[in-house]
Order: C-alpha cells, then sequence, then structure tokens
C-alpha cells in the first residue's frame, strides 16, 4: 500500500485505486531498531547525471552502485531490466520512458511512451519494449521509433502484463476481464472473466497462473483455460506484492484493523504449492511493500519497505536483523521495483524521480548472456586512419579518391581478364566409393586416411621424414590416427594413448600390439592418471618397492599402504596392465594434494589445460614428502594393528629419508654483518638457470654439471628479516649440502620458452663438441645388433636404435650427462663433473669419498597441440626386475607410456628435442646404493585381519549381522573354496559419442566403486555362509546407486543412518588380499569385472568362474539368474540383486558341474551346454515368471515331475 497524501496532488489517482487508502498517522516509517548509520548520504544532481560507485563495496552482499535521477519530482512507476540487452528501463509518472546503459547507467534513450498516463508495467522484447498504461498498449523499438499502439476498452484500468509461449501475453487490471493479445497479429484472440476486483498482479510457474488481486487473495488458474484451479485467502486487507519460486508462493500486504482501516502486516504469507496449503508465516523487520525471490545458491527472499529499508531472508527461516539494509530516497518513497534475470542487480524507482541501482558485485551483468547493446555511429569524417608509407603492404585503396573523370580506373579490368576460374574439386576417391554403403539419399564409407581432414591440398607429395620411421612394430594409439604421419612431429610410441572400448568393454582390446615386455604399464582412463609415469618410477627403485610393501597401517587413506598394494600387483603380473585406483582414490583424500592443486577437474584433464611439466614436478617433491612422513612412523614389517593397539612410535627417519635425503646447511648473511645458519633435510633439488642478458642474444655455454652444483649450492639475493637490524634487509642466503644422497632427485624447471631455449642452445653447443671429438679419433668397426634376450618367446622387436656403440648422431638433442661424479671435500665443497659410463672410481678417488651417479630416470613432458600432451617415463630397469620377471642377468632402459612399454637406446633416455619433448624429473642414482638396503619382503597381512571388527554404522546392530566372521579353527588354507560376490556404485557416467553410421563408440567407460563385498564358505559345516559381508564407506558422492542391480539403497553406505556392517575399503581389500596370498580358490561369476573394479589381481587357477565353466566358444555369456532357474530350479534376482544369493548359486554351479564332469567327462559337459543354449534361444534367455505346467519348466523340475 502506498502513501501519497504529501505528493502532487495530480497523482492522486495512480495507485489508490489499487490499494485503497492509509488512514492519516498510518504511514510505514522506518524500523526504530535499525542502525541510522546504515544511510547513505547522496547528494542529488539535477542533471541526471551519474553518482560515484560506493568506495567500500563488499563481494557477495547488496550495496548501492549507481543513482541516477530521470526528471526531478516526478515519480518512477515503473522499473524493467532488459532481458536481451544490458539496458535498465524506467516509465515515470507522465508517461515518460528512459533506459540507462550497463553498471555505470550512461542514459541510453529516451522518450515519451504515453501522452498523459503513467507508464504502469515495462516488458522487453527481442525485437522491442512493451509499455502498458492505463488503457493503451504500445510497442516501441529501444531507440523509441513506435512499433504499435494498441487501446484498450473504454473504462479499462490495467494494472499488470504477463509474457506468455508463443509470442503471446496476458493483460489484467481493475476490471472482470483478462485479455489475451497476440503479438504476433496485434490482435486481442481471447477475453477470460474473472471475478470483481479484478487482477492487479500476475506470475506466472510451470504449473500454473498466479493472479493477485486488491482483496487480498491469490487465484491459480490453469495456463492454458485460465480455469481457476485453487485460491489463497492470503491477507484480510489488501495484497501489496507476491512472487513465486520452485514450490513456495511468498506474499506481503494489508491487514485490516477494523475501525482503524488497512495496517502494512509484517508478517509474510508463505504456502507450499504441494500440499496447497499455508507454512508457518515469516516475521519480517520491515514494512512490506514489495517482495522477490532471488534464488542464487539459495532461495532468498528480497522484502522492500516504501520507505527504502530492505531485508533478505530465507522463505522458510527467521529473518535475520543483521540482513537489513536501506536504499537512500532522501525522504522519497519507494514507487517501484525489479530484479534482474542475473539475480545479481536490483533497481528502485523513487517518488522523486530518481532510480537506484544495487548491485552484490562492482562488475555487474544484468543477464546471462546478453546481445550487443547497438549504438550511434560516431561521425567518421575526422577520424581518417593515418597511413604508414613505410609499410610494404599497406593497401592503397585506403586513399581517398575524387572520380570527376570519365576515363577508367587502372582497376576496372576488362571482363576476359577478370572471369573468374575456380578450382575444381578432386574426384571422390575410389575406396569410398567402393566401400560405400547407402541409407536413404546418404552414403556411408569408412575414412581410407588418404588425405587431410578437412583440407585440399594444391599439390600432393608424398614426404617421408625420418621421425616417421619410429617404432613401426607397435600399432599407432587409435586417438593418433585422424592425420598423416608426415603431419605429425611425434613419434608414434610418445604419443597420449588410449584405450578403445567395444561392446565387451576391454576384453577384446590386445594389450600386447602395444607391451611386448612382462612389465606391467598402466591404465590411463582413471581421473588424475597422469602421474602413472611417475608411479613406475617409483616402483622400478628397488629400496621403495621393498619399503612399502613391508609397510602396513592402520590409516584409512594412506598413500604407502596403497602404493604396496599396487606394487604386489605389479610383481604379481605378466605384462597385463594394472590401474591404480585405489591409490588415486586416497591421493585425491589428501588435504595437501589438493591444496598444491595436485587434484585434476576432469575438463581440465579432456582438454589439456593443465600444466602437466609444472604439474608432475610439484607431484613428485608431494609423493617423497608423504612417503616420508607416513614411512618414519612405522618402519619395517609390521602386523595390520586394530584399534586397541598401541601408538605407534615415531622414529624420525624412514627409508626415504636414507635413499633421497641431503642435510643441507642454509645461511643468511645480513650487510651488517648477522649470519643465521640452519640446517634441514631436502628430498629433492630444482634446478635454477642463469640470468640471460637480454642485449646479448646469443647463450653462453654451461656445463650441465656446472648448472647442477649451482643450483644444488645455491647463492641467492633476497629481503629478510634480521633480528640484529630488526627489520627487513638485503640478505646474501647461501645453501651448502653435508653429505651426498643416494639417489639425486632434480626438477628441470623447464616452464618457459626461455629455459627450453637454454636447453635447446646446451645440447647444440654438446653435439658440436661431440662432433668435433669424432672427427680426431679414428673411425671403429661397427657390429651388427643382435637380437636381444629379454624379449618375450618366439617374439622379436624392433631392435632399431639399440646398438651398444652409439654414433655421434644419436647424440644431437643430448646435454645431460649418463654418470656424474660427485664428492665434498672441506677445502673445495661440492665437487660436480661428467663421467665415461663404463669407467670406474680409482681407490685413491673412493678413499676421497668421490661417488659415481648413473641416469636411471627420466620424465619428459611431451607436447602435443591435438591431445594436449602427456606424461612418459624413461627408466633404466635394474637386474633383479629383470630376473623377477624373464630370468635373465641384464640391465635395459624402457619408455613407460601408460601401458604401452617399449625398450630403447640409452641415448634416446637422454634426448629432448625441446620442440615437442621438455625435460621435467631427473633420477641419478650411486652406483650399487641398493647393496646397504634390507630388501627382503615379509607379508605384513595377517590372518587377524579376518577376525571380527567393529562397524563404521552407527546404527548396526549385532541382530542385524547378515554373517558369521570366521573362528581361528576356520582359518582358509590353500585350495579352499570360497564364494565371493560384490555390488557396485557410479561415481562417474560413461561418456560416449554416436557416430554418423549410428553406431556407439565408447570415450570413457563409467567409473565404478565397489559398495559390498560377501565371502561365504565353500565347505565344512557351515558351508553357505557368509564370513565376509562388509558395506563398503565411500567418501566420493555417487551419481547411480545401481539399486536394481546391486540391491544398495541410498544410506547404505553413510555411517550416520546405515543399518548395515559398514567398514573401510581398505579394510575389506586386507581381507582379501589375505585369502588370495594364502591360496584359496574363489568361485563367482563375471569374477574378472568384480577383481578389476575393486583392484586385486588374482592368479588363474585362483579363480573359478562360473561365466565361462558354462560357456561354448562364440556363443555369447550366460546371466546367473538363468543358469540358476537351469540348473538349480532357483528363481534368484526377483527385483534386486543380493551379494549373499549370488555368491551361494555360484558355489552351487560349480558343484553342479563338478557333478557333470564326473558322471560323463567332457562330452557330457559339451552335451548339457548345447541343450543349455537351445533352451535359452527359445526362451530368448529370460527365466519365466512361474513353472505352471506350460512346458517352461526349468530341466530339473521337469525331471522331478517324471518322477
Amino acid at each position: 500500500m502506498m502513501n501519497f497524501d504529501g505528493l502532487d496532488p495530480g497523482m492522486g489517482e495512480y495507485a489508490p485505486a489499487l490499494h485503497g487508502s492509509l488512514e492519516p498517522g498510518m504511514e510505514p516509517s522506518m524500523d526504530p531498531r535499525l542502525n541510522p548509520g546504515l544511510l547513505q548520504g547522496v547528494e542529488l544532481n539535477p542533471d541526471g547525471l551519474n553518482v560515484a560507485v560506493p568506495e567500500h563495496m563488499m563481494e557477495g552482499m547488496f550495496s548501492e552502485l549507481h543513482s541516477v535521477h530521470a526528471e526531478v519530482g516526478v515519480p518512477v512507476t515503473a522499473t524493467h531490466f532488459d532481458l536481451q540487452e544490458e539496458l535498465l528501463w524506467m516509465g515515470n509518472h507522465r508517461g515518460h520512458g528512459m533506459s540507462f546503459f550497463g553498471p555505470t547507467m550512461g542514459r541510453y534513450s529516451s522518450f515519451q511512451a504515453h501522452s498523459t498516463d503513467d507508464i504502469r508495467q515495462i516488458q522487453s522484447m527481442e525485437t522491442g519494449v512493451l509499455f502498458l498504461s492505463k488503457s493503451n498498449l504500445k510497442c516501441q523499438t529501444r531507440g523509441g521509433l513506435v512499433m504499435f499502439d494498441y487501446p484498450m476498452e473504454e473504462g479499462a484500468d490495467m494494472h499488470s502484463l504477463l509474457m506468455t509461449e508463443n509470442n503471446t501475453m496476458l493483460m489484467g487490471g481493475l476490471q472482470n476481464y483478462v485479455l489475451e493479445f497476440d503479438l504476433n497479429t496485434v490482435q486481442q484472440t481471447q477475453k477470460f472473466t474473472v471475478e470483481a476486483p479484478g487482477v492487479a498482479i500476475m506470475r506466472q510457474s510451470n504449473r500454473f497462473l498466479f493472479c493477485g488481486n486488491t482483496s487480498g487473495k491469490v487465484s491459480l488458474c490453469d495456463l492454458r483455460t485460465f480455469k481457476l484451479e485453487h485460491e489463497f485467502d492470503a491477507f484480510s486487507g489488501s495484497l501489496s506484492d507476491f512472487d513465486v519460486h520452485g514450490n513456495l508462493l511468498a506474499a506481503c500486504g494489508f491487514s485490516s484493523r477494523g475501525m482503524n482501516g488497512l495496517a502494512c502486516d509484517r508478517f509474510l504469507m508463505v504456502f507450499d504449492l504441494r500440499m496447497m496449503r499455508a507454512v508457518t508465516p515469516l516475521q519480517v523487520h520491515v514494512d512490506p511493500l514489495f517482495l522477490r525471490f532471488i534464488p542464487t545458491y539459495t532461495s532468498r527472499l528480497a522484502i522492500i519497505s516504501q520507505t527504502g529499508q530492505c531485508q533478505f531472508c530465507e522463505p522458510t527461516g527467521l529473518a535475520n536483523l543483521a540482513d537489513v539494509f536501506h536504499v537512500n530516497t532522501v525522504g522519497q518513497l519507494l514507487m517501484s521495483f525489479d530484479v534482474s534475470s542475473s539475480k545479481q542487480a536490483l533497481a528502485f524507482g523513487d517518488s522523486g524521480g530518481g532510480v537506484h541501482l544495487w548491485s552484490d558485485a562492482p562488475e555487474v551483468s544484468y543477464n546471462g548472456y546478453s546481445r550487443e547493446t547497438e549504438f550511434a555511429l560516431p561521425c567518421l569524417v575526422d577520424s581518417l586512419p593515418q597511413l604508414d608509407w613505410s609499410h610494404d603492404l599497406l593497401p592503397l585503396s585506403l586513399i581517398p579518391m575524387p572520380f570527376n573523370s570519365s576515363e577508367p580506373l587502372l582497376s576496372d579490368w576488362v571482363t576476359t581478364q577478370a572471369t573468374p576460374s575456380p578450382r575444381r574439386a578432386p574426384l571422390v576417391d575410389p575406396e569410398i566409393l567402393r566401400t560405400m554403403k547407402t541409407v536413404g539419399f546418404i552414403g556411408y564409407a569408412p575414412n581410407p586416411r588418404t588425405r587431410p581432414r578437412n583440407q585440399v591440398p594444391y599439390k600432393i607429395k608424398e614426404v617421408e621424414l625420418d621421425y616417421d620411421n619410429y617404432n613401426q612394430g607397435v600399432p599407432e594409439s587409435p586417438i593418433g590416427r585422424d592425420e598423416e604421419p608426415h603431419l605429425y612431429m611425434v613419434p608414434k610410441k610418445y604419443r597420449k594413448v588410449t584405450i578403445k572400448y567395444s561392446k565387451l568393454g576391454l576384453e577384446d582390446f590386445d594389450f600386447k600390439h602395444y607391451n611386448r615386455t612382462l612389465f606391467a604399464g598402466l591404465e590411463p582412463h582413471i581421473p588424475n592418471a597422469y602421474c602413472n609415469c611417475m608411479i613406475q618410477v617409483l616402483y622400478f627403485l628397488e629400496p621403495i618397492r621393498c619399503l612399502v610393501q613391508n609397510h602396513l597401517c592402520q590409516k584409512e587413506f594412506c598413500l604407502a599402504c596403497e602404493l604396496g598394494f599396487l606394487f604386489h600387483m605389479l610383481d604379481l603380473s605378466r605384462g597385463d596392465p594394472c590401474q591404480a585406483s585405489n591409490f588415486l582414490r586416497a591421493f585425491r583424500t589428501i588435504p595437501e594434494a589438493s591444496a598444491l592443486g595436485l587434484i585434476l577437474a576432469d575438463s581440465d584433464e579432456q582438454t589439456g589445460k593443465a600444466r602437466l611439466g609444472r604439474l608432475i614436478q610439484s607431484w613428485n617433491r608431494f609423493i617423497l614428502t608423504q612417503l616420508h612422513q607416513e614411512t618414519q612412523e612405522q618402519e619395517g614389517p609390521q602386523a595390520y594393528r586394530g584399534a586397541s593397539s598401541s601408538a605407534l612410535g615415531s622414529s624420525g627417519e624412514s627409508v626415504i629419508g636414507r635413499q633421497f635425503g641431503c642435510e643441507v646447511e642454509n645461511s643468511s648473511l645480513c650487510r651488517c654483518g648477522k649470519e643465521t645458519v640452519r640446517s634441514s633435510l631436502t628430498l629433492l633439488f630444482t634446478m635454477h638457470y642463469p640470468e640471460q642478458n637480454s642485449l646479448v642474444k646469443t647463450i653462453k655455454e654451461y656445463d650441465f654439471a656446472e648448472i647442477l652444483k649451482k643450483s644444488i649450492c645455491l647463492e641467492q639475493s633476497t629481503q629478510a628479516w634480521c633480528e640484529n637490524c630488526e627489520k627487513y634487509q638485503p640478505t646474501v642466503q647461501t645453501r651448502n649440502i653435508r653429505c651426498l644422497p643416494d639417489v639425486l632427485v632434480i626438477n628441470c624447471e623447464v616452464n618457459s620458452v626461455k629455459e627450453a631455449e637454454f636447453w635447446k642452445a646446451q645440447a647444440e653447443y654438446a653435439f658440436i663438441k661431440a662432433k668435433k671429438k669424432e672427427e680426431m679419433e679414428p673411425p671403429k668397426p661397427k657390429e651388427p645388433p643382435q637380437p636381444p634376450e629379454w624379449c618375450l618367446e618366439e617374439e622379436l622387436v624392433n631392435t632399431e636404435g639399440l646398438t651398444f656403440d652409439t654414433r655421434v648422431e644419436d647424440l644431437r638433442h643430448i646435454w645431460i650427462p649418463l654418470t656424474l661424479k660427485m664428492s665434498i671435500s672441506k677445502s673445495q665443497g661440492l665437487e660436480i663433473s661428467s663421467w665415461p659410463e663404463a669407467e670406474e672410481l680409482s681407490s685413491t678417488e673412493e678413499a676421497e669419498g668421490a661417488s659415481l651417479y648413473d641416469l636411471v630416470v627420466t620424465v619428459p613432458h611431451v607436447l602435443d597441440a591435438r591431445t594436449g600432451g602427456n606424461l612418459v617415463a624413461h627408466i633404466k630397469v635394474g637386474e633383479t626386475y629383470h630376473i623377477r620377471k624373464e630370468g635373465v642377468t641384464h640391465q635395459q632402459w624402457y619408455l613407460f607410456n601408460d601401458f604401452l612399454i617399449e625398450p630403447i637406446d640409452k641415448a634416446e633416455a637422454a634426448q629432448f628435442d625441446v620442440n615437442w619433448k621438455l625435460p621435467a624429473i631427473l633420477y641419478y642414482a650411486k652406483r650399487n646404493y641398493h647393496s646397504k638396503y634390507d630388501l627382503r619382503i615379509k607379508n605384513p597381512i595377517e590372518a587377524s585381519v579376518l577376525l571380527t571388527e567393529a562397524s563404521l554404522a552407527r546404527k548396526q546392530r549385532k541382530s542385524h549381522a547378515t554373517f558369521i566372521p570366521l573362528m581361528v579353527s576356520e582359518m582358509p588354507q590353500a585350495g579352499d573354496l570360497v564364494g565371493l560376490d560384490a555390488e557396485f556404485v557410479t561415481l562417474n557416467q560413461e561418456e560416449a559419442e554416436l557416430r554418423s553410421d549410428g553406431t556407439k563408440s565408447t570415450i570413457k567407460p563409467s567409473q565404478m566403486s565397489v559398495a559390498r563385498i560377501t565371502c561365504v564358505r565353500g565347505q565344512g559345516p557351515n558351508e553357505g555362509v557368509p564370513f565376509i559381508d562388509d558395506y563398503i564407506s565411500t567418501q566420493e558422492q555417487v551419481v547411480d546407486y545401481l539399486t536394481q542391480y546391486s540391491g544398495i539403497k541410498p544410506g547404505d553406505l553413510d555411517a550416520k543412518i546405515s543399518s548395515k556392517h559398514l567398514t573401510t575399503l581398505k579394510s575389506t581389500y586386507l581381507k582379501l588380499r589375505f585369502l588370495i596370498d594364502t591360496g584359496v580358490r574363489f568361485v563367482g561369476h563375471g569374477l574378472q569385472k568384480d577383481f578389476r573394479v575393486i583392484n586385486l589381481l588374482v592368479l588363474k587357477d585362483q579363480v573359478v568362474d562360473t561365466v565361462y565353466l558354462f560357456h561354448m566358444p562364440r556363443k555369447r555369456m550366460i546371466s546367473l539368474r538363468f543358469l540358476a532357474w537351469y540348473f538349480l530350479d532357483l528363481n534368484i534376482q526377483g527385483e534386486t540383486h543380493d551379494s549373499i544369493e549370488d555368491a551361494r548359486t555360484a558355489l552351487a554351479l560349480y558343484r553342479k558341474y563338478l557333478e557333470l564332469s564326473r558322471g560323463g567327462g567332457n562330452d557330457e559337459v559339451r552335451k548339457v551346454l548345447k541343450g543349455l543354449y537351445e533352451k535359452g534361444r527359445k526362451l530368448d534367455w529370460k527365466v519365466p515368471d512361474c513353472d505352471t505346467g506350460d512346458g517352461q519348466g526349468s530341466p530339473k523340475s521337469t525331471k522331478l515331475a517324471l518322477h
């Protein structure tokens, strides 16, 4: 209700017709509890100029951004944010419309929309703006041109309009009808009758039209027929405003006070549109006149009073007095209010002609996507461009020239010389025409790859470059087949490899094409798998491999434990790839990893936005520090301790510290003479390159050993706190090392073009020096290469580049030496020099403390514009690994590119062509350093992991237990049967694309997580009784519980509300590892996928999978449900799957198979399987609902009926 008693008498016919009048003395006033200091002094500018932006604007809180005055003294009756452009519209009491551009509120357009009547509502469209007055609707362009002018019927008193679909709109007012208006034909299409006193406010949702009237009621009408569906009686007096959001309707208004007339009601009425009833009214601290929902992160309500007080609150919560603000109207009353579509801006119009723009950010945008606003073009006469005559390509047509002569211009060529002659398109490749299949009028054919995509070359040349001859034996990754080989600089084996998924998933993907060794690769499709190369590096460092496999602690997420589990799988694998899913799952939970930015979003990995070189160097520093902290708490083989175990002791030292650690002395010398010395332990060093003079373009020659020494013994000047001077002073900081590490880890820090050019120049200097050296030496006879003895049997890999006599040409792009000599002396300090790889130190040099360091690891960052780049590792694999895997005593360099593994020459490991291959990490190992480490592995997983443990779930009771833990007398032995089944939930959905021929191609498979693991006894008196039935707690967001297939319901994995036996994944994983290490045989259905998701590697002779027992070659796999019905006459998996039932059924099927095998041998089994497949085809592999004697019963039930 608006009070106009103090305004111009000519305005009296405006809102009093809508709400009636207030009694004297009932005018709303400012809440006495408000702080008057909230008022902001705004000085009016009579010329309508902008007011300065407030200096202190807090992000996320609304405050005044700008204020302008359109016409001083003329009330602003309507405000509206343009829905297409960054414009704010206002209409005033005299029918004048005006628009302001952007957050600075620069005046854009101004025109008279109606001659006499005030503007009641403004609505923007794609082509123009609608202005509604009491008896007229006018549409004008944003510049002011009239598009149409539609007069209303006599006696009409319009107040509101509402845009609906199909370019139509509704108009209502204080009369007994509502008009439907077609904006295309500019005609009235329908007229709906409504009850008195008419419609003053209209809103819309996806279910109803909402009509508010002056009697205090809100009507809910059908969207199409306008039929009344429901009605809310909100206020006894009059309705002031209401808004709808989601399932809530909030309204403000006036209540009747008997003889005292109407009074503003400080309770907002809130209605639930699902139950169609009122909920608890919301008490506010201002007198509400306007309200709007501002749904951002919550469903906030903005409540505005006539005096300018503004309060934000939740519609279902208590209003907070601290959320009250004040619009400084300098004594004027607010007449209009609007919220932008982006919910970032609020607009207020007051009775003095002022328009106030409030925002929650200085850079405000009215819409999510606004089109560009068209401005008047400036005069171009005096702004001709400056012509640069020294420019060779300056177009002379820029010079204006009068054309007065009748002579033809030189540019007017005759027609014969200007006839267009287009180049004809080349003929379609005959191979495409031969293989094309026509569907309708469209032909489909596979791409023969004879031309670059979307290019038609002028001249086709067969270009053969040297780098295309790399590794022709390894098939190209599917992602690299879209371009011609000669257009691709990166050799095939270094390109990012991807798995091509089929209907069978990974079963028919041939990993042997990419890995002909017996070492295990790592799969790349898991989030944050960019660190696969560094996992391989850590695995091939023998002391670390033994350390983490001996380590076991009770922390749920311990990277050392997870690395130990992963390295155990890499040990067991015979060339098949493994996946680091459990390790990366634990990695994502480490707060330090997230703080360092090591956790990548999926979008960054797929689009290649991540700076992988810098990222892997940060990961290298993080993992060494993390392993040092985790393993120094618990050294040596330890049993898995339960909750009752004693506290872990801290020795302060770890194998990581002994292997990588280097005691460093940091000295800070202030110019006052004060020197401060501190000692610390560092696990790696970072390369620092000399500053280049920008005036000198040539880069000076440096030896790698020289740069490395300066990087280790770093000296730099910086500002530091001096206790003597008691202030920050320029200090010289010097670093010296007291001992040499066993493994020297170097982060190369080649993160910009500057460092890359430095490496390139140094490599060129080294190559020239090697070439000169070769010219001075006599040539040596070269022996032909011999096939390597470390291949798989009956297979020979490509031996190109594997000769042991390195040619000088192979030394191109090499700067780093393969061997370094390092020593520390009291007189000279640290000394580093290059050393011939084949030579050993003399006894004198060894006595002086010198050591040889061999290059064992290089991690390059491969630059590839098409795939976003990737990381690979060159690793010198030692003798112990070859003995374990292949039974040969041998050392060899290998390239590890996820699941692609290939032997390479030692020169290639040190080559860095910075155009596509940047150095990231180097590892130098002291020669024979691992001899002083205990390399024995004692399995730390003991039988105690199978004993009773407490559930994480708070509501779980013993009466709900679904399993009986193993007794000490029941501990499994090698060869015992264990029925196993697991259920899963989905963390990320599958990503696939639909090809033009209609086939689906999987780009990235769905990411699954194990949710329930069940193991049942396979023999003994308790055969079939579960001894493990663990629900796995997960901290990651589950997108699909797959309840129909898994039986897992939302809440089952939540420790707060679950009634199941809830454990951590690590706890259950240890139980399964113990069973595997004991040698039990697992019986189940589809165990290959189960073990893959659980991230376990089980030897084939320990797995009995009923999928393959009852399977004929080149036939479909048969479901457990069908097998159970056919052989056991059991109807399982009715509504959902139950893992206990499935595990028992798999055991029973295995017993049935053994019975068939003993009865008639393989012939009997083959005969039974043939009958199984025939029955399945007849029933379409669907289990009948019930056996009713219709011939659809299982063979077992049929035999019983005959007997």
